[in-house]
């Protein structure tokens, strides 16, 4: 994913950057004026904007996250496909969110985790996204041979498939994150430190380039196409199932699904867009620099905070786990607290009505989506 602080020097523009996040904000002599773009307050905005930011985002990513891996490691116990796939998308966002106190940091001081600890703390950051945007298309992918292909789905959701396929997954993330790996330098810049990617002089630009093209293509336009072909096929074979309670809620959670995955990322890819290309046109001056550096620091913001939804929509959205989370606050809270009239043991009952149900051969599996 190109970052706010990768996209800084996404542009002819930025050479210098005065907002702290892996680049600097520009000093740019524009024809017109023949003045350098001066860019203090987008710093200071930064420096007390994005620190407390991100650190909301961890605490919620990590909370939310984990209860998701504890859940599937010892209530759910990974006997699914769609398990492995919940699992792997839980690691992806907890690797994402613990980046964020390095950049959060970053953003409000300087970088002091020296040259390996910028490559590392990037490439982890780029697997992250990478990878929590992948296992949402894999799920999509699951979800559409669960209901669509029903008979089919039989022999191949199986739990080996699911682990094979995890496993090329994360082969095929690391692959398109090494880059982060590569480029991003630790270099003293002026009086302070930064952490920022440094392109092949000779083909800088096209680099940028092909980092955008990259983020946009593998990270909303791919995903959003397959999302939106999958679960179109899904909702049209809901609504010939009988169950009528069941396929609404279904098609409700779809709805949200693609509603929230299309708001929180099409604004950050948009503006990284116009990002790459704002030494064009009307673009070309220091206020429209100004505003989409404005602009690139909220829509990031509002990116990163899908990774704490994540474990809302795919995971606690459905009955089972919701109650595996209960039985888990309940062993939390103090018996004498706990509601007389709620199930003893929520947990075990889902297990034996899961163990004695054993869907047709003419079932659409509808509890895949819900």
């Amino acid at each position: 994913m190109s970052t706010y602080f990768e996209m800084n020097q996404t542009s002819e523009l930025y050479e210098n950057s005065t907002v702290d996040y892996a680049y600097e904000t520009t000093e740019y002599i524009y024809d017109e004026s023949n003045t350098p773009c001066q860019k203090e307050d987008i710093k200071k905005f930064a420096s007390k904007f994005l620190p407390p930011l991100y650190s909301l985002v961890f605490i919620f990513g990590l909370v939310g996250n984990g209860l998701v891996i504890l859940i599937l490691i010892k209530y759910k116990k990974l006997r699914s496909m769609t398990d492995i796939y919940l699992l792997n998308l839980a690691i992806s966002d907890l690797l994402f969110v613990l980046s964020l106190p390095f950049w959060a940091y970053y953003a409000a001081k300087e970088w002091v985790f020296g040259d390996q600890g910028c490559k590392i703390i990037s490439g982890v950051y780029f697997m992250g996204y990478y990878g929590g945007i992948f296992f949402i298309v894999l799920l999509t992918i699951d979800r559409y041979l669960a209901i669509v292909h029903a008979v089919f789905a039989l022999k191949v959701r199986r739990l080996t498939n699911g682990v094979i396929t995890a496993v090329v997954l994360w082969i095929l993330v690391i692959f398109v994150s090494f880059p982060g790996f590569i480029f991003h330098k630790a270099q003293k810049e002026a009086s302070h430190y930064t952490c920022s990617p440094h392109y092949p002089k000779k083909a800088e630009n096209s680099w940028k380039l092909f980092f955008i093209l990259k983020m946009n293509i593998l990270g909303l336009v791919i995903p959003m196409g397959i999302m939106i072909f999958c679960y179109t096929l899904i909702l049209k074979t809901l609504f010939r199932c009988r169950n009528e309670k069941n396929k609404h809620k279904a098609a409700r959670l779809i709805f949200i699904i693609m509603i929230v995955f299309f708001l929180f990322w099409t604004p950050h890819n948009v503006v990284y867009l116009l990002l790459a290309f704002h030494d064009k046109g009307s673009l070309n001056n220091c206020e429209s620099s100004k505003n989409l550096d404005l602009a690139a620091q909220w829509t990031e913001v509002v990116s990163f905070i899908h990774c704490c939804l994540n474990p809302l929509i795919y995971a606690f959205a459905g009955e089972k786990f919701r109650i595996y989370l209960s039985s888990i606050f309940r062993k939390l809270i103090p018996s004498q607290y706990h509601c007389a009239y709620c199930l003893s043991h929520p947990a075990e009952k889902m297990e034996r009505h899961s163990s004695m149900y054993t869907p047709s051969t003419t079932d659409h599996d509808i509890s895949a989506v819900i």
